[in-house]
């Protein structure tokens, strides 16, 4: 992949607390608040999530969350369009554009959420490819469907058109001001087309003459083809989907650990959306996250210095103000954009001691992964650190100082080289 991405992208995906039923007002008003509040901090992605194609995305949802055969929106081509009911400004053939111009006009980019392959429906009702004369039904695999959402077939890469599928899709996306594709069933290469869907998607991201971060979804993504997914995407998960809960996060440290030596520029292995905030509207009652924030600040710390990504999950509208404090902590999200380099130096049974490098800045982040408080081991750092910046209390470190550090909690030192 082309490596004009030089830092990990930043930004609001609307999964976390809408599920399947996030609406154009919904998503204009978390780009207006992001726009407002949090562009100037780094934040600038806009991404619609899953099934914003479904006609009918509420009648059944009490029984499903992804509905068996759905009703969904396709033109001729048998290209997946936004639901118009939920996505007023797509009516009449325009499709996401009007909505990316809108994120666009506020300074910020837009992305949209994809499932691996074609649509069934397009299979069953035979409709065209694009610049070809094959139909959806020449290129659909029937035995390669996902195993947790039923939309979609896998599309064989040895058929005839099957590029060219892929090749309409970004053609249509690219139109559209699409900046940030997420694409689902495919990271993990559950299927066995998955791998040649991936490279399908490079190539028509690449003829397409927009540049677009491709997303791979879900993980875990596996190691050994750490290279493939650096040739072709911009990011991919390390985990299935990761949610608030402090044994997933405790987790979290074994997977950067093992993909740490992997984070390149333009390539960036994927920690999953923050689970902040308020949560899950679309799945239930809405509720705040179960993370305290000591958890938060580790969360946030380990995603900035592992270099993953950042997709807030929250509703942005009603953000509180300790949450605003931490996603607007200036010198966290700089050491995100400049690190160059960064590794786990210590692990112990209580701790775990990350370092990292920027060309002007040493960092080191202490974690207490114990459910006790603990004195920070300063004496495990390798560096005079007397006068360094501990970035979440903005205090500077004294000689002889000692930190205490909560139960799930962190310090995040930073001082001059």
């Amino acid at each position: 992949m082309e490596k004009w991405l030089k830092t990990p992208p930043m930004g609001w995906n609307s999964y976390d607390y809408y599920n399947t039923s996030v609406t154009e007002a919904d998503v204009k008003a978390n780009a207006d608040y992001m726009a407002k509040h949090l562009k100037g901090f780094g934040w600038e992605y806009i991404v619609v999530d899953i099934a914003w194609y479904y006609n009918e995305a509420e009648d059944e949802r009490d029984q499903f969350q992804y509905i068996p055969f759905a009703k969904v929106e396709m033109d001729e081509y048998s290209r997946l369009y936004p639901d118009p009911k939920k996505f007023p400004s797509s009516k009449g053939g325009k499709g996401f554009a009007p909505l990316a111009e809108y994120v666009h006009s506020l300074g910020l980019k837009f992305g949209i959420h994809i499932m691996r392959g074609i649509p069934r429906r397009s299979a069953y009702m035979r409709t065209k490819i694009k610049g070809t004369n094959v139909t959806a039904n020449k290129i659909a695999n029937p035995n390669s469907i996902c195993f947790w959402n039923p939309d979609m077939y896998g599309v064989n890469p040895k058929a005839e058109g099957a590029q060219e599928y892929y090749d309409s899709l970004l053609e249509l996306y690219a139109s559209w001001g699409v900046d940030y594709i997420k694409c689902d069933d495919i990271c993990r290469m559950d299927a066995a087309s998955s791998k040649n869907e991936i490279r399908m998607l490079h190539n028509a991201i690449e003829k397409c003459g927009r540049k677009i971060v491709l997303s791979l979804s879900p993980g875990p993504a596996i190691l050994d083809e750490q290279d493939f997914y650096h040739e072709n995407a911009n990011m991919w998960r390390i985990t299935d989907d990761f949610w608030d809960r402090w044994e997933l996060l405790r987790d979290m440290f074994d997977r950067c650990k093992k993909w740490q030596p992997y984070v390149k520029e333009g390539g960036y292995p994927d920690c999953d959306m923050l689970p902040l905030g308020k949560l899950s509207k679309g799945f239930g009652a809405e509720r705040d996250t179960n993370f305290t924030l000591d958890e938060q600040k580790t969360m946030l710390t380990l995603w900035c210095i592992f270099r993953s990504p950042l997709m807030i999950g929250a509703e942005l509208t009603k953000l509180d103000a300790d949450t605003m404090e931490i996603l607007t902590r200036e010198p966290l999200y700089r050491m995100l954009k400049e690190v160059t380099s960064s590794e786990e130096a210590v692990r112990e049974e209580d701790y775990i001691i990350w370092k990292a490098e920027s060309e002007a800045k040493k960092y080191y982040a202490i974690f207490n992964i114990s459910d006790a408080a603990l004195t920070a081991p300063l004496d495990r750092i390798e560096e005079r650190i007397d006068g360094a910046l501990e970035i979440w209390s903005w205090k500077t470190i004294k000689k002889d100082e000692s930190f205490e550090i909560p139960p799930h909690g962190v310090i995040l030192l930073s001082m001059d080289k």
